[in-house]
């Protein structure tokens, strides 16, 4: 989280104590309740941040009182596929000032508001490649400095007459998320990190972690994850077709799936337009190794052979091509409405149902690698999914 903007004896600024101070944990974390019923873990246990049903409320948090911080360095290991997310947070006297260190592009970002100083820098190496990364983050007198597997990655500078030393009140700590309005950040972001961290050292404090999502059953992280969305049956991710802003020209609306679907179990993807009628689906059966494509009121099944599938939507027929062979290229009796890319909604991992709600059914087991509709990336994040979906990893088959 954020290093809180005090300087103690050692000169250094409260910026790099905040951030510093919040991450590390290990598995097999204590879990108790405090008096008010909150889950509580110790600062030095794994922790999954991608498990928070609040976009921007983070999964846990700490306060100590100022005059109980002893150091200004904070350590922590970090691993992500998510190129874009929150990481900690931290902040005094209420968020008076604060600071942010989150990702953008891959790349870590942090941002400082401290008096009259609003400031964002952006640099170092990507860090969403999957691979742990020891982070330390310190104050040197007017700088905050990060550094990532040992070396130099980003060095801030801060200085205004305007500054008074805070010598007193409470420092706040978040993880995955922010204790302030989203409105005062310089840079805008996507605060969701599908991450993990652990083995944290935060400036010395002993307080424990009290988890603001969830009860104590807490995701855990995993000891080897590759790149993909994973579905573990429980929800599916559905999005407004208007937001991914599909043009469905004559030549129809292209999406290509990848994954391992010898794998994988349940509904792919579902599409129902304005009026909630579902319009087309596509389910596998693991146990059979089929896979039942449906568009209108035309069924066609065929064998699961193949890793990466690529489906073409037209007004009047469907296709469906493996490396340039059609498994499947099919009329229809039934003019599916092109209005539907316009107005319906996808979902990718479970079977639309045709109320408003649009409940689902049929939750996908597996991890997707991609999901490309019209040559554009689909990102979980901008999704309204459920929680259990892990948008950027998947465990290792």
């Amino acid at each position: 989280m954020t290093g809180s903007f005090r300087k103690t004896a050692g000169g250094g600024g409260c910026v790099a104590v905040l951030a510093a101070c919040l991450v590390a944990l290990a598995t097999g974390a204590e879990i108790h309740r405090n008096q008010r019923g909150k889950t509580m873990i110790p600062g030095n246990s794994v922790i999954n941040l991608g498990q928070q049903t609040n976009t921007w409320r983070p999964l846990a948090k700490t306060t100590a009182n100022l005059t109980d911080v002893r150091s200004i360095k904070s350590t922590f290991e970090f691993r992500t596929f998510d190129p874009e997310g929150v990481v900690f947070y931290g902040d005094n006297h209420s968020g008076e000032e604060w600071f942010i260190l989150a990702l953008h592009g891959g790349v870590p970002e942090i941002q400082i508001h401290k008096a009259d100083i609003l400031f964002s820098a952006t640099g170092g190496p990507r860090l969403d490649d999957g691979q742990w990364h020891l982070m330390v983050v310190s104050t040197e007198g007017k700088f905050v400095l990060l550094e990532v597997d040992g070396s130099k990655a980003l060095t801030v500078g801060l200085h205004s007459q305007k500054v008074k030393e805070v010598i007193n009140g409470q420092l706040r700590l978040a993880l995955g998320g922010i204790l302030i309005d989203s409105s005062r950040l310089l840079v805008p972001l996507r605060p969701e990190m599908d991450g993990c961290v652990r083995a944290g050292s935060w400036l010395d404090l002993t307080e424990p972690w009290e988890m603001v999502e969830g009860g104590a059953e807490l995701r855990p992280c995993l000891e080897a994850i590759q790149r993909g969305s994973y579905f573990p049956g429980s929800g599916f991710a559905v999005f407004n077709v208007s937001a991914l802003r599909i043009e469905a020209p004559k030549g129809g609306v292209d999406i290509v799936l990848g994954g391992d679907f010898a794998q994988m179990n349940g509904t792919l993807l579902s599409l129902r337009g304005g009026d909630h009628a579902l319009a087309l689906s596509l389910e596998i059966n693991n146990h059979s190794q089929t896979m039942l494509f449906t568009y209108g009121k035309t069924e066609i099944t065929t064998s699961t052979i193949t890793n990466k599938l690529r489906l073409i939507f037209r007004e009047r027929s469907f296709a469906v091509s493996y490396d340039g062979d059609y498994l499947i290229d099919s009329a229809t009796d039934q003019t599916v409405e092109q209005s539907i890319w316009r107005e319906g909604q996808l979902a990718i991992g479970g079977l639309l149902g045709e109320e408003e709600d649009a409940v689902g059914s049929n939750f996908l087991v597996g991890c997707l690698e991609k999901v490309v509709v019209q040559g554009k990336q689909l990102d979980m994040d901008l999704s309204d999914k459920d929680v259990s979906i892990s948008s950027h990893s998947c465990p290792v088959q």
